[in-house]
């Protein structure tokens, strides 16, 4: 077998490589001289490791520094992210081999090098890590009773998948993954188009997207209904919250972590998937968007979700008592403030008490036109919004009525702390069978400037023009604090860049709160 080995010159060379947008094969190529250094640093070697179905893997491994023959240290799998090399966590596995791991990365099937076609984390993803860890287990000194798999987004995925099929695993660190691929990217029955854009566009940009694939995303993207309920299911086989009884039964312990603005996987479904879980667990929702609270660690700089990683490793692969598993399972960081907040679980997040928004006022809106209102761009938004503190805006007292419904809270005299998951029960009459609207949640200041909190998109199909609905619809989760004398405005529109609608020309939609069932914004809070 050929193999490389590369010292920290290389490494560095590696991480300029990544930042330059080198391919792996040239990355890997990088000075010839490195190899020759001798140092007391873990070292890293370049392998091509046998996947499953017979495909080859494009890999690296971390090995301690100084491993002691006939020694066995925990290993730690990390697959790629979707469109990533291999050498995604080369700053990491160093850092984990240093502290005493085994850390075996590979570019997951389809994408660059490795063999195969882009199977969507499908039976042939999942198949891979297993077939990874025989490989390691047999070629490095891997102990075969204490083994983790980790990753940020696809490699989240995978690796949550992979703890429901392999019982030789028992810790997981999910970074910006998802537990139900559906309710990520069709929530509210509403494609989020940029976010299936981005990722088909790179998919085939830095990969191979396998049939099934490109069926899926044709059909996605070109709204055929008639394929609805085949995607749904294809969705579900590969969602971590449809297997998690596998997962609980095999006991590992799980970590995710994932930001309140990320435009890929929304954290509610993390949330939804975390409450299920029944063995050891902790739950990180931070701001910021998708993979950006774990991006710097990726570098090699201090991070704080990368750092509660490795803590989370060293408790249950080496049995550190380092306090991670005292401490309240769910830590989350306002959007508006530094620090933690700890709850016992998830429900207790808002443990304050809800606040209920009436929605008094009937509002009537034309369909197809965008007020003005909207969830801001792919990554950009939640960007600026994690370091500038600088969320999508709009003027509320400007937006078109016509085209925009708006109920407003009264100004509050003290501060309010959101925290979970604001819910909107509305009733609605539309004019046609099919629709789309999109609710937003703003923060709105003494000069109308209206800061967004949250939002969610919904579509209905196949409904009697005319006829009155109940709508229930789940915003996104968030931590958000609206200052002393602003107030909340609930806008409700059609039209958003970031999702497919389904609006007929012409259609119209009212919004209403009837007598005996009325509408209202159900507002989450923290205890003061």
């Amino acid at each position: 077998m050929r193999t490389r080995p590369t010292t920290a010159a290389a490494v560095a060379a590696l991480l300029a490589a990544t930042a330059l947008g080198l391919s792996p094969h040239q990355a890997q190529a990088a000075p010839a001289d490195a190899t020759s250094q001798a140092g007391t640093s873990s070292q890293v070697r370049f392998h091509d490791i046998p996947g499953s179905g017979g495909i080859t893997l494009k890999g690296n491994v971390f090995t301690p520094a100084g491993a002691e023959p006939g020694r066995k240290y925990p290993l730690i799998v990390l697959p790629t992210s979707w469109g990533m090399p291999q050498i995604e966590y080369i700053a990491q596995a160093k850092q984990l081999a240093d502290s005493g791991y085994v850390v075996v990365s590979y570019t997951s099937r389809g994408f660059w090098l490795s063999g195969g076609q882009i199977e969507t984390a499908g039976p042939p993803d999942i198949a891979d890590v297993s077939a990874v860890i025989d490989w390691a287990l047999a070629n490095a000194p891997a102990d075969p009773g204490r083994i983790g798999l980790g990753g940020v987004s696809y490699g989240a995925g995978i690796s949550l998948l992979a703890s429901a099929h392999d019982p030789r695993v028992k810790a997981v660190v999910a970074l910006s993954g998802w537990a139900d691929l559906i309710e990520s990217i069709y929530s509210g029955r509403t494609q989020h188009l940029q976010a299936a854009g981005m990722l088909g566009a790179a998919g085939y940009l830095t990969g191979r997207p396998g049939p099934e694939l490109q069926q899926i995303l044709g059909d996605f993207l070109g709204s055929k209904l008639e394929n609805e309920q085949a995607m749904i299911e294809w969705g579900r086989k590969r969602s971590a919250s449809a297997q998690v009884d596998r997962i609980n039964a095999n006991g590992a312990a799980i970590m995710l972590g994932n930001a309140w603005g990320d435009t890929i996987f929304p954290p509610n479904q993390y949330a939804g998937f975390f409450e299920k879980l029944t063995g050891p667990k902790r739950l990180e929702f931070r701001p910021g968007d998708h993979a950006t609270a774990e991006a710097t660690g990726l570098l090699g700089l201090p991070n704080d979700t990368w750092t509660n990683a490795h803590r989370w490793f060293d408790r249950y692969l080496k049995g550190e008592r380092n306090g991670v598993d005292t401490e309240a399972p769910v830590q989350i960081k306002s959007r508006s403030t530094e620090g933690y907040e700890g709850y016992a679980d998830w429900k207790s997040v808002g443990s304050g008490g809800t606040e209920k928004l009436p929605l008094a006022d009937s509002e009537h809106v034309w369909a197809n036109a965008d007020s003005g209102a909207n969830g801001g761009i792919l990554f950009l938004s939640s960007v600026l919004d994690q370091f500038a503190k600088a969320p999508p805006a709009a003027s509320i007292p400007l937006l078109p009525r016509a085209f925009a419904a708006v109920w407003q809270s009264p100004r509050y005299e003290q501060e309010r702390r959101i925290r979970g998951t604001v819910r909107l029960h509305t009733t609605v009459t539309p004019t046609k069978g099919d629709g789309t609207f999109v609710a937003y949640l703003y923060d709105v200041g003494p000069l109308g400037i209206g800061k967004l909190v949250s939002n969610a998109p919904y579509t209905f199909h196949g409904k009697t023009p005319g006829q009155s609905f109940g709508v229930d619809l789940d915003l996104f989760s968030t931590a958000y604090d609206v200052p002393e004398g602003h107030r909340l405005a609930l806008v409700v529109d059609t039209v958003d860049p970031l999702y497919i609608e389904h609006n007929p020309a012409g259609a119209q939609l009212t919004f209403s709160s009837p007598r005996t069932d009325p509408s209202y914004v159900s507002v989450p809070l923290r205890e003061q």
